[in-house]
């Protein structure tokens, strides 16, 4: 019998693929040959050092959303606000950025730090209702997105707009600036966090005891609850914990990206995380991957509208293809499993 990660991971292949095909087909539509778009996508995303850069640049924000996804999807929860604690995240560590003079990398530590505790106390009250009450979390966060961004517009506009016509806050200071990696390109130290919170949310799901009881309270609430872990703490927690990373990916992007805070500043990075995570089937190790096939597509896409007559907008239709493949297959795999999926609200 094939275990149920590899099946889903199968599933996800295929759902992708299929996805893929419906794409290729609206391409055909546009008289434009997929083929085409495909190199082109390629070469726009890795076609020299500086697109290889500005992929990795867009793939940054999307992993550390994926990251977050992942801490609560192996809870058997949804948090389908990160775009909203990233939006708090960026605007926190902002703040930061230009109220404070500090010393370089305190002034950083700071302000990633002041990010991840915007982000966690944004789930809070969300983490509480599910944890207490239990209520639908999903529900819940994707509400506080929209609270989230017209908060931090509002803010922006009317609190702490620079002098000036661009809806923008004042700049942050120089020592608080994330380290770029390169001359030539933006892409800063944010990479190197993502890739270190994958790593450690990997042997903290597949090393640890309390990691095992998470996996476990995903896969069935019931028998861990009769294995004497306390759902609702972990609950909480664990929501707490996703949105700590999801305000610090709003962080990195304030610090090392933008310098500043502004309308529309990292969009839709919150939604893409998600996406990556399930296409992923909840692997930390797995959504390095997966981000960095988003960050192609996205900075591949800029490309697109130079060298063929294919709009970039394709590109979100190909995204949305696959959101529907996926959790297509999501819900197919669930309705196939066992007889205690009753009991089961995720599996990873």
């Amino acid at each position: 019998m094939m275990s149920d990660r590899v099946a889903g991971l199968m599933g996800q292949l295929i759902a992708v693929a299929i996805a893929l095909a419906i794409g290729a087909v609206i391409i055909l539509a546009v008289n434009e040959s997929p083929l085409r778009v495909l190199v082109t996508l390629i070469d726009g995303a890795f076609g020299n050092p500086e697109r290889i850069a500005g992929t990795l640049l867009q793939m940054t924000p999307i992993l550390i959303c994926g990251i977050a996804a992942c801490i609560s999807l192996r809870g058997g929860l949804f948090n389908i606000g990160i775009e909203g604690q990233l939006f708090i995240g960026g605007f926190a560590a902002t703040w930061v950025g230009f109220s404070f003079a500090l010393p370089p990398l305190v002034h950083v530590l700071f302000g990633l730090a002041f990010a991840a505790l915007a982000g966690m106390l944004w789930i809070a009250v969300p983490a509480f209702f599910r944890a207490r009450f239990n209520t639908n979390e999903v529900v819940s966060t994707i509400l506080a997105n929209y609270v989230a961004i017209l908060l931090t517009s509002y803010l922006t506009i009317n609190v702490f707009k620079r002098p000036g016509g661009q809806p923008d806050t004042p700049a942050i200071l120089e020592s608080a600036y994330l380290p770029q990696i390169f001359s030539f390109s933006r892409l800063n130290w944010g990479l190197f966090i993502g890739v270190a919170l994958a790593i450690g949310a990997y042997l903290f799901f597949t090393r640890t005891a309390r990691g095992y009881a998470v996996t476990e309270m995903g896969a069935n609430p019931k028998f861990a609850e009769y294995g004497g872990i306390d759902i609702k703490r972990q609950t909480f927690v664990l929501l707490l914990v996703s949105g700590a990373v999801g305000g610090l990916a709003g962080g990195i992007e304030s610090l090392g990206v933008h310098h500043r805070f502004m309308e529309g500043f990292a969009p839709g990075f919150g939604f893409d995380g998600v996406i990556a995570a399930l296409l992923a089937n909840g692997s930390p190790i797995g959504t390095i991957v997966t981000a960095l096939f988003f960050g192609a597509l996205r900075n591949g896409s800029l490309l697109l509208e130079v060298d063929t007559t294919a709009s970039r907008e394709i590109i979100t239709v190909i995204q949305a293809l696959i959101i529907l493949a996926v959790s297509a297959q999501i819900l197919v795999r669930r309705r196939a499993s066992d007889s205690t999926a009753g009991e089961r609200r995720w599996k990873f």
